[in-house]
């Protein structure tokens, strides 16, 4: 039991590190996050304040701090089963409360990529959350952000309860959507007017 404790707890630990802030420190921007609608610590704001390295830098440090902890910890000798959805969801729960920034974190939307990027060989959960992403940001297109979010991960939590994905996962995914949506649901950004857009509509 302690040892499957402690990997959740390196797994929270590898989440707390907000990239966002780290490259936007080395980029000199990120005192620019504060003009952003959501002053959020995140991929989004690091592209937009900071450019296309500072961006790219950010995506690839907050989705591989999601990846790698659910890769290798949940094959530790002794990992106990009871602790997987726990070691899947923490890193997104690092990053919303990050213990090196006060808990006051991001939304988790690349790191929630890169934990479910750690199931691979099992690449369903991952495919179904980035396919609902695209359909509500392509086909039927929902504004702003904030809800093009909310609508994803509900959708993605009723196909993984729907369909044959294990129960684990549907678990640990549960609790990362709750998480992100009471994190956006509490954040200060303005809620923009709900809007939808068809594809074959202008």
């Amino acid at each position: 039991m302690g040892k499957t404790a402690l990997c959740i707890l390196i797994a929270y630990i590898s989440g707390s590190v907000l990239y966002a802030n780290i490259f936007g420190d080395l980029f000199g921007v990120r005192e620019r996050y504060a003009e952003s609608a959501d002053k959020n610590p995140g991929v989004s704001n690091a592209y937009t304040y900071g450019g296309f390295w500072c961006g790219t830098l950010t995506l690839i440090f907050e989705v591989a701090k999601g990846a790698l902890p659910v890769l290798f910890l949940r094959n530790v000798p002794g990992f106990l089963s009871w602790g997987f959805p726990l070691l899947v969801a923490a890193p997104v729960v690092g990053h919303i409360l990050p213990v090196f920034y006060g808990f006051h974190g991001g939304k988790g939307i690349a790191v929630t990529f890169g934990c479910l990027a750690g199931l691979l060989p099992y690449f369903r959960p991952l495919l179904l959350l980035a396919a609902a992403f695209i359909f509500f940001s392509v086909c039927v297109r929902i504004f702003p952000h904030y809800y093009r979010t909310v609508a994803s991960y509900l959708t993605t939590a009723a196909m993984m309860l729907t369909t044959h994905i294990s129960s684990g996962v549907c678990v640990s995914f549960l609790l990362i959507t709750g998480l992100v949506c009471l994190r956006l649901y509490l954040g200060h950004e303005e809620k923009e007017r709900f809007e939808v857009k068809l594809l074959w509509k202008r």
